[in-house]
């Protein structure tokens, strides 16, 4: 991903007020060159996170809740649906964000299953592991980003379709 500024993230909110926007806390370091995508918790909200990536010709950004925690045993996994990178515990939580535009504000909103930390781009270059017994995948690290890539694009188009 290349390296945003503080205003071409804050300006590229679709489906929170631009007040909003400017109040969010953004994260201090951002390791552009090992992501696809910027994605944080806000720490004064946890139950608050943000995600901001390129989207065709334009950076996208989208506010998202996330589901109150589930406790899971530690035995049981679950699966990021953009990284595909299986955690234990609640390693993995439902986030929901508001469709832009109209049905946005109307109460439409999508949801999907993502790593808690949002941290999706360092599991597949393994530059952080999960606290799950990683499984071996036959595909290569390009083809693992790659595969991230097309289901975040993929989030984020039902996102814009609102």
């Amino acid at each position: 991903m290349r390296a945003l500024t503080e205003n071409e993230i804050r300006s590229s909110f679709v489906n929170c007020s631009k007040g909003d926007a400017k109040r969010m806390r953004l994260p201090r370091e951002r390791p552009w060159e090992d992501l696809d995508f910027l994605g944080w918790r806000d720490p004064g909200a946890p139950d608050r996170g943000y995600l901001v990536a390129e989207h065709g010709e334009q950076v996208v950004g989208i506010a998202l809740r996330a589901s109150t925690e589930v406790r899971r045993g530690f035995s049981k996994s679950t699966v990021c649906s953009v990284c595909v990178t299986p955690h234990s515990g609640s390693g993995v939580a439902l986030f929901v964000a508001a469709r832009a535009g109209a049905a946005g504000r109307q109460g439409n909103s999508v949801g999907t299953y993502l790593c808690s930390d949002l941290a999706c781009s360092l599991y597949v270059r393994g530059l952080r592991l999960s606290d799950f017994r990683q499984r071996i995948e036959t595909l290569s690290e390009q083809e693992r980003i790659d595969r991230l890539n097309t289901n975040i694009g993929g989030f984020l188009d039902e996102i814009l379709a609102g």
